[in-house]
Parts: C-alpha cells; sequence; structure tokens
C-alpha cells in the first residue's frame, strides 16, 4: 500500500528523566524497523523488571515523542464505560438502544458494541480517507459518522459473529456522553489520563490539527488504493472521523504506564468482563472489550491494543507480570509495500520484550 521515503536514516535521543533510559548503540529494537525501510522512524518504550527504557530510530524522531494512537483509544472509552457500569449507570448486557435511541436494533447490546459483535455497519471506507488530502482538513461530527454508517444495512445479526467495526466505538462514546452529560473526551481525561498522570495523553481539541509537544512527522500515501501514489507528510490533520474510536494522542511512555496501570482503574468484576474474549480472524489473537489478549512466545499472554490512523502506527501491551511495552511508527503499515513484513517486526518487538 505504501513506499519508503528517500532519505537517510539516524538514531534521535534526547534528555530523560534519571528513572528512564535511553538505548545505547547497537540495542535499539525500532532501529531495524527503520533499517528495513518499513517505516521512516520508530519509537518504543519498554517497562520490565520495575526498568524503564526509551528508543527512537530515523531522521528527526524525538525519544518518546507524541503521536497519534489511533484504535488505542478504544481501550480508554471502555475503561470509561465499564466503569459507568460498576457505578449502576449502565447495563453491559443491556440495550445500546436505551443510552443511544439512533441505534434502532434493539437487540444490540453495550457488551456487543465493546467488544465487536453488534453487526453494526463500518462508516471509516465511506468517507474517503483512502485519499486523505481531500478530508485531512474536515471536521466531522459524531453523529454525522454515525449517520453515514446507519445509511447502510448491518454487516451481521447481532452477537453471531466479530468483525472490528469503527461504527461501535463511535456509538460507545455517544453512550458515555449520554449517561453523564458530558463529553466523552472529558471523561477520559479526568477519569483516566488525570487519574494515572499521563503527561502526553490528550483528545485534540476541536479543530486542532497539530501535535503539542516534542513529535515525530507522520507520512502517508496521497492514495491509499496506488502503493505508487506520492507520500505526504501527514502530520497536520483533522482527526475528527476517528473520535471516540481513534482520536487520542499520546506517547509510547503513556501508553506502557497505561496499559500497565489499567487494571487498577477498574473493580475486578468490570476487568474480568474486560477480559472476556471472543475469538479474532487471527489464531493468536482473542478481543475483549476494547482490549486484545495476544499470545506470547513464552507462553501466556499479554493485553493491550494496536491503532493505525494516517501517519502513525502503534502496537502496545502488558501483561499481568508487570512488563509492558509499545512501539510506534511514523506511517501505517505498507508504506513499503510489505505490511505483513512491518507488523511481523513490530509484533518481534513487543513480544522480545515481555517474554
Amino acid at each position: 500500500m505504501k513506499r519508503a521515503l528517500v532519505g537517510a536514516v539516524m538514531a534521535a535521543a534526547m534528555v530523560v528523566p534519571a528513572s528512564v533510559a535511553v538505548a545505547t548503540p547497537g540495542k535499539n529494537p525500532v532501529q531495524p524497523i527503520v533499517d528495513a525501510g518499513q517505516a521512516p522512524g520508530a519509537l518504543a518504550a519498554i517497562r520490565r523488571d520495575g526498568n524503564e527504557r526509551w528508543y527512537a530510530a530515523g531522521k528527526a524522531v524525538p525519544v518518546n515523542g507524541r503521536v497519534r494512537i489511533g484504535s488505542n483509544t478504544k481501550a480508554f472509552v471502555s475503561v470509561v464505560v465499564l466503569q459507568l457500569v460498576a457505578e449502576g449507570k449502565v447495563e453491559l448486557d443491556g440495550p445500546a438502544q436505551r443510552y443511544v435511541p439512533a441505534i434502532k436494533d434493539k437487540r444490540i447490546t453495550v457488551r456487543q458494541l465493546l467488544q465487536h459483535t453488534s453487526g453494526l455497519p463500518e462508516y471509516t471506507d465511506k468517507l474517503g480517507l483512502e485519499r486523505i488530502q481531500e478530508v485531512r482538513d474536515r471536521y466531522f461530527r459524531p453523529h454525522d459518522l454515525l449517520d453515514t454508517a446507519m445509511a447502510h444495512p448491518a454487516q451481521f445479526e447481532p452477537g453471531t459473529k466479530f468483525k472490528y467495526t469503527n461504527t461501535n466505538y463511535v456509538v460507545a462514546g455517544l453512550l458515555v456522553q449520554s449517561v453523564t452529560g458530558r463529553p466523552v473526551e472529558e471523561q477520559i481525561t479526568d477519569r483516566v489520563i488525570k487519574r494515572l498522570g499521563l503527561r502526553d495523553t490528550y483528545w485534540p481539541a476541536e479543530g486542532e490539527q497539530g501535535l503539542r509537544g516534542k513529535h515525530p512527522r507522520g507520512y502517508s500515501l496521497t492514495d491509499e488504493t496506488d502503493p505508487k501514489s506520492p507520500v505526504i507528510d501527514i502530520t497536520e490533520m483533522d482527526p475528527s472521523w476517528g473520535w471516540a474510536a481513534g482520536q487520542l494522542v499520546a506517547s509510547p511512555a503513556d501508553l506502557v504506564a497505561f496499559y500497565r496501570q489499567l487494571p487498577a482503574l477498574l473493580p475486578p468484576a468490570q476487568l474480568a468482563e474486560m477480559r472476556k474474549t471472543v475469538t479474532t480472524d487471527e489464531p493468536d489473537v482473542r478481543y475483549g472489550l476494547g482490549l486484545v489478549s495476544q499470545d506470547l512466545s513464552c507462553g501466556g499472554v499479554y493485553w493491550g491494543h494496536s491503532g493505525g490512523i494516517h501517519g502513525y502506527a502503534t502496537l502496545a501491551g502488558a501483561t499481568d507480570n508487570g512488563r509492558a511495552a509499545a512501539v510506534a511508527q511514523t506511517a501505517l503499515p505498507g508504506l513499503t509495500g510489505d505490511p505483513q513484513g512491518e507488523i511481523k517486526l513490530v509484533k518481534g518487538v513487543i513480544d522480545k520484550a515481555l517474554c
């Protein structure tokens, strides 16, 4: 889908807190991603045995820079919904229509939204996002996204299969707003970001197209349907089309902190519900409620999520023994035409870090 940028690559580093170490030459796990031409830049944060290290590779890529984290946003939204369940304000197996009347099928439950088993139609493939240059400045309202989806038939009967669908989390975001009477971004900020002290994580304001603070540039094909189309800098864009399905910004270290401390955000009963999984198209991956269970080569699993949005791709998660890792790249997989090769490299970095 995508091709490599022309230009030299180099390691990047900067001063970091004393409790965190920067990689020494020859020991940078994300350098192979850049060296193989799979992405213009890559970043990582790895925590194990109480020690955390930050890495960066590529031209002008700051260590622990902020990136758009795409669908990792879903894990944040799911935590908020499950907190509302714990507070008795939302019924997990109750009809989503109770909270979001635009959902006409009364059989669709809140659980099915969070687990991608609702059958709701997808909206992202109907916005012209494959030619991002044409819509990068457009602001989408949440109900625009839902209306786009609901103009099409359901993908399947509710609860009969798994199909990853961003519409589910647009509805989940609207549910949060309906129940609390407050914007979903405010609820995420108060209930998750501030509670965990995530200093680099934020929800871009309405109309905000740039990234705050230190960050690497992000790149994309002008036409994702044409792998030979020109590569552009897509760092500045309106991310509103992702909304509660993918609008957040964070650093690798904040993703590590989030997934490592996620269990502390929920009562045991709701954490157990979050970890009840269904099978997916990948044999080593199962999906819970906004949380993915990924098998490790050394045995066991880690809990996390991936994210992809124009300019950036992320994968992050944590094990129950306190190890955690996050990797970010400055382009979606496939800029070079080998998306599976890039995904394999990134998953390998996470696997090695957590084993």
